[in-house]
């Protein structure tokens, strides 16, 4: 018997929790806190920083191989069951990490990571608030993300600091255990897949709300048919595209004459519009994903046009590095939403997973195709690249919307 329990704690507050820990702690390190190994682990290994950090590319591609099974997975088989395995198994990777001595273990071990992240990155948390959640979807999905950028402002510094002093094993090692200590069981005792595995609907839903939008889901044989579906795969690489413009800030700043303590202050300006921009984005969601759309492309927009006038002084550039991470936000908030917006919860998994693969495609690309442009043309030619990128996705954006609005009255 489901019962309504909305005044009391509702149990959904758990599945956040558990959320965020994955977010904060798993993908914090793996995700956000790459990069401090690269050089420590390269001088040991004799080879060069670029060729050791081709186990990322690995880890993009193991992850675009495996989106689409994982989606279906995460529809057929137990959440809890596969999240949990995915955290071990990436806690059993970073531990192995410590032990390696040649460059093409971490390309095997990057490979297995990619595999865990379809599952803890990309579908994790945006699985789990819709089947947990019908009202505040967008502030928990959004809080969830901002766990990613705060677990990197905690373990970067830790890491680099445990790196200094103990070496770059023990801190792999150290990452490794924690991750299968902490993250890993509190996931497993705490994860429940539906809110009816706890007699619950979902938060904020009624009987009557549950009966009145049962009939929105869109199964996912006829989504792959619509337009709309191969409309967000195009935003979702656009946007993923534009958010890996944050690598190539910093040299664009000292370029410009400014120094390397100036551009680290804008590297961090665009840290902070990330993470307080998941969360605004995420309730500006709740309530119009139109309004949602318009705010992603619009900040982006400024925020690059600010940073092409560099010269004017850094402050005008610190407000552009902000304002540009609200469209970084949008990857991991604005993309999600609109996917649920249009298709619903019921087959979510496995039509937000292959619409990801856009994601992992496209950052395997831009990655390290900015660079190259860069080096060829201008960063002033990429950053205005970006500026039409982010037009054309608030195109697409406005016009998914209003296929969804028109779709859903035929339904």
């Amino acid at each position: 018997m489901i019962k309504l329990k909305l005044d009391a704690f509702h149990y959904g507050y758990i599945i956040v929790f558990c959320c965020c820990l994955i977010m904060g702690v798993n993908i914090g390190l793996v995700m956000s806190c790459a990069g401090i190994f690269y050089q420590p682990v390269s001088e040991e290994l004799g080879v060069s920083v670029g060729k050791f950090g081709l186990y990322m590319s690995f880890n993009y591609l193991a992850s675009i191989l495996m989106l689409p099974i994982a989606g279906k997975l995460m529809t057929q088989l137990s959440a809890r069951v596969l999240l949990t395995i995915s955290s071990a198994v990436l806690g059993l990777c970073f531990i192995s990490m410590s032990l390696f001595n040649a460059v093409w273990q971490f390309y095997v071990a990057g490979s297995v990571i990619g595999i865990t992240l379809a599952f803890l990155f990309y579908l994790s948390f945006p699985t789990m608030i819709s089947r947990w959640f019908k009202t505040r979807v967008g502030f928990f999905m959004g809080v969830c993300s901002a766990f990613s950028g705060i677990g990197g402002i905690l373990f970067n510094p830790l890491g680099a600091h445990l790196i200094t002093t103990l070496g770059w094993r023990t801190t792999y090692a150290l990452s490794g255990v924690l991750i299968l200590m902490l993250v890993t069981p509190i996931i497993g005792i705490l994860i429940r897949n539906y809110p009816k595995d706890k007699g619950l609907l979902p938060y904020g839903e009624n009987e009557q709300q549950q009966a009145a939008t049962s009939n929105e889901d869109v199964e996912y044989a006829t989504a792959i048919r619509m337009p709309v579906f191969y409309g967000l795969v195009v935003f979702a690489f656009l946007i993923i595209c534009v958010s890996t413009l944050n690598l190539f800030i910093p040299n664009y700043i000292t370029g410009l004459g400014y120094t390397l303590q100036q551009a680290s202050f804008v590297a961090s300006a665009v840290m902070i519009g990330v993470t307080i921009g998941k969360v605004a984005l995420g309730m500006i969601n709740d309530r119009s994903n139109l309004l949602g759309v318009a705010v992603t492309a619009a900040f982006g927009i400024i925020g690059l046009s600010l940073l092409l006038m560099g010269n004017v002084g850094i402050m005008v550039v610190a407000i552009g590095g902000f304002l540009f991470g609200w469209a970084y936000a949008g990857v991991t908030v604005q993309t999600p939403m609109l996917v649920r917006a249009v298709f619903g919860n019921k087959n979510y998994p496995q039509i937000y997973s292959n619409i990801s693969i856009a994601f992992a495609v496209g950052g395997a690309i831009t990655s390290g195709g900015w660079g190259l442009l860069a080096d060829y043309i201008s960063f002033k030619f990429i950053f205005s690249l970006g500026i039409a990128f982010l037009i054309i996705l608030g195109a697409i954006g406005f016009y998914i919307l209003m296929f969804s609005s028109k779709f859903s009255k035929t339904l």
